[in-house]
């Protein structure tokens, strides 16, 4: 799992925490071999998994494009409130899947997130800029990016490790979102069900 995408994680399971989200699922596109990342995911607190699985031929090609079409298809079936993912790719740097995927589901987007508070029914996000900090407060549903200064990651331990292994881990294909398959992987976690 990148370090952007683990932060994604441990800020989705600080939520659940706190009692402001009931339900997160890690989703992964990629090969077979991606169900041990989502494994980890569910480790650290996820409470269930879904891989789409991409033969690893169309997987080295994909783009951030294939990957938030995805993402936004499933964000829509499983009727997400929020989404979290790590703010880039540490592979070829991309740095274009949150903002894409906001803009298939026509939701606000909070990226490069130091800092989230939940207000009412918006959250409070501090975000990294070039100049240095800037508060905005955006509406739920809504996609948020995370940055290295979110949190500190939690390690998963022996107990959690095994209660992952009975934990659900979905398999699906892009065809089973109506979608061809695509042709980029990133690992992306999603959040839902706030209170």
């Amino acid at each position: 799992m990148n370090p952007f995408d683990e932060i994604a994680v441990e800020e989705a399971v600080r939520l659940k925490e706190k009692k402001i989200a009931k339900e997160i699922i890690a989703v992964s596109f990629g090969p077979t071999q991606c169900q041990e990342t989502l494994r980890t995911a569910l480790a650290m607190g996820a409470d269930k998994a879904i891989l789409v699985e991409v033969p690893a031929k169309e997987y080295e090609t994909m783009q951030p494009y294939h990957v938030s079409k995805l993402l936004s298809k499933i964000a829509q079936e499983e009727k997400v409130d929020l989404l979290f993912l790590g703010k880039q790719a540490i592979d070829d740097d991309c740095n274009q899947t949150a903002q894409m995927t906001a803009a298939f589901l026509d939701w606000p987007q909070a990226t490069f997130a130091s800092r989230i508070e939940k207000t009412n029914e918006n959250l409070k996000v501090t975000r990294e800029i070039d100049g240095g900090l800037e508060n905005i407060e955006v509406k739920i549903p809504a996609v948020i990016s995370a940055d290295l200064r979110l949190n500190e990651p939690r390690y998963a331990t022996l107990p959690n490790i095994m209660k992952a292994k009975k934990k659900p881990l979905a398999k699906k294909k892009p065809a089973d979102y109506g979608l061809r398959t695509p042709q980029c992987w990133h690992n992306i976690y999603v959040i839902y069900g706030l209170v």
